[in-house]
Parts: structure tokens; sequence; C-alpha cells
């Protein structure tokens, strides 16, 4: 299929429009989001020369695909995103938006998000010569089944998240328990900011322990949102002092989190965690997870 391709810096009102009902369209179909969280926060944002927006329409000017390009991790290397309209797919216009980013990049560290294994993405992944070089797992359980019993540490309180109390405390801890982690321990005060303006967003939601002198040890940051045909609770992050760790807390803040999804009368609850995090990976199978798909960066 023949298509013009723009890049742009910024996308206006209208054109974020259009993105977003691609976006729906390919969501209804796979029953998830073709695209990370990070991505549709900023999708209406003013860009700058970190990021650039790839636009693929037909010859009726009808938007048919769209990518993301993300420059603003210099150390790792660009990261892309792509999402094709379901109704335009196996016609290489994915193929068309990567191959215009690898030739603009000419960058060997580039990189290549694909959302579930059975993606078409996935697929051209494979095609463009690109190497799989992490997985997230994402996983789910049913709120009908019975929740696991647990134990609250000593000296320790669980309550929710305090909207302009929290903020810098919450910053400060988040950016200690994921000081490795490529997305997660890059939060900043902006970035939390945009996520507790979105709709989802629910501070009874927002679980956080705190010891007896009310620092925050930990959290569990809940949320609630539609994949596909259905409405969808998911442990969003969760995370407990390193000085904590091996006490029960994250045990204790996850099977809380769990009560007050099911609460909100939700059926099941999803997570996503890398693949090779065996000791989350083992906390979320005792508590009732089972694997339920993979997405998984390429390097080319």
């Amino acid at each position: 299929m023949q298509v013009d391709i723009s890049v742009e810096q910024e996308l206006s009102p209208e054109k974020v429009l259009e993105v977003q009902q691609i976006i729906r369209a390919a969501t209804l179909v796979d029953d998830l989001a073709p695209l990370s969280e990070h991505v549709l926060i900023h999708l209406q944002l003013a860009s700058n020369s970190a990021k650039e927006h790839l636009l693929a329409r037909n010859l009726a000017g009808k938007l048919v695909g769209y990518l993301h390009l993300d420059k603003s991790d210099e150390v790792s290397g660009p990261v892309v995103e792509v999402v094709v309209h379901p109704e335009f797919r196996n016609q290489k216009i994915g193929t068309e938006l990567v191959q215009q980013a690898i030739e603009r990049l000419q960058d060997t560290r580039l990189k290549l998000w694909a959302h579930g294994e059975l993606s078409s993405a996935y697929a051209m992944a494979k095609k463009l010569g690109f190497s799989k070089v992490r997985e997230l797992w994402q996983m789910r359980r049913s709120l009908y089944a019975e929740l696991p019993k647990f134990e609250i540490p000593k000296d320790t309180l669980i309550d929710s998240f305090k909207v302009s109390q929290d903020e810098q405390a919450y910053l400060k801890l988040n950016a200690k328990v994921f000081a490795e982690h490529p997305e997660q321990g890059r939060l900043d005060e902006a970035g939390l900011a945009i996520r507790m303006g979105e709709g989802w967003f629910n501070p009874d939601g927002f679980l956080v322990a705190r010891n007896s002198s009310a620092e925050l040890t930990g959290f569990n940051w809940t949320k609630i949102h539609d994949v596909g045909h259905h409405a969808l609770g998911e442990i969003y992050v969760l995370g407990v002092s390193p000085d904590k760790r091996g006490t029960g807390l994250g045990r204790a803040l996850a099977i809380a989190g769990l009560d007050y999804l099911r609460s909100q009368g939700l059926s099941a609850a999803m997570l996503y965690v890398d693949q090779n995090n065996l000791s989350a990976i083992k906390l979320y199978e005792s508590i009732g997870f089972a694997h339920w798909d993979t997405d998984v960066m390429f390097q080319i």
C-alpha cells in the first residue's frame, strides 16, 4: 500500500485525536494497548528535539499508521513504538515507518517495543533483523478467587497517598527502589504530576506504607483502566524501601492493593514485571498471578 510519511516534532490537537483513534481501534481488536504508557502520556505534550512523530497517511489522507520515536536516553539509545490501524494491517505500513526511523537515525542501538508476542510488531521486528534484548511479562489473576492472608510488619501503617503532601517523599523512595530500572527510576516531579492528572488517578488506590515516624517505606499504586472490552485493575507500581525487603511488606502491599481493586467491582487484575526479575515473579505467583503475555524489546 502506498503511503505518505511525514515527520513532526509536535502534534496538533486534531492529529493527536487521529492517533488516539488508531490506538483505540487496535486496543479493541487486540485486547491490549499497542503503545506503552509513557508514549500515551506524552502524546499530547509539547515535543522537543528528543522526540519525533512519524505519521503514515494513505492516498485519501487518512491516518493509517503512527510511529513514536524517543531519543531522550543518550546512554541506552533511541526507542521506537509503532501502531497500524487494524483495517490496514499486512500492507507493510509498519515496516515502512520503522525503516524510515532506521534511516533517519543510523544508530545501531535503536530499539523497538512489540506489545504482545503475537502482535504484528513482533513479526515485523524479526523480519527487519532486530534481535530480542528484553522481555516484559504481563501477569494476571482473577479477583473472584480468594485473596491470600497477609500480615503488616510491626510499626507499619498502610493508608492512602495524600495529595499535596506525599509527592516528594514518594519520588525520593521511588528513585531509591528503582535506581536501576530503565523507565520507572527516571520518574520526576513533572512525570508524577502528569500521571496524577490522568483520568484514572485515584489517591484511594495509591497505597503507601508508613513507619512509626510517618516516613514512607513502601507503596502499591493501583490503576483501573480499559483494556479492550472490559475494565481491568492493575498493580501499577509496587515497591518497598531496600531496608524493608524480606519483611513481608511487599506481599502485604500487593494483597492490600488487590483487595482495593476487588472492592471496586473488578473481576481481574494485571501487572507488568521484567522476565528476569525472578524474586518479583515468585512473589506475584505466590499470590495467584500467572504469566499472561509478553512485551518484547528488540534491538537492531
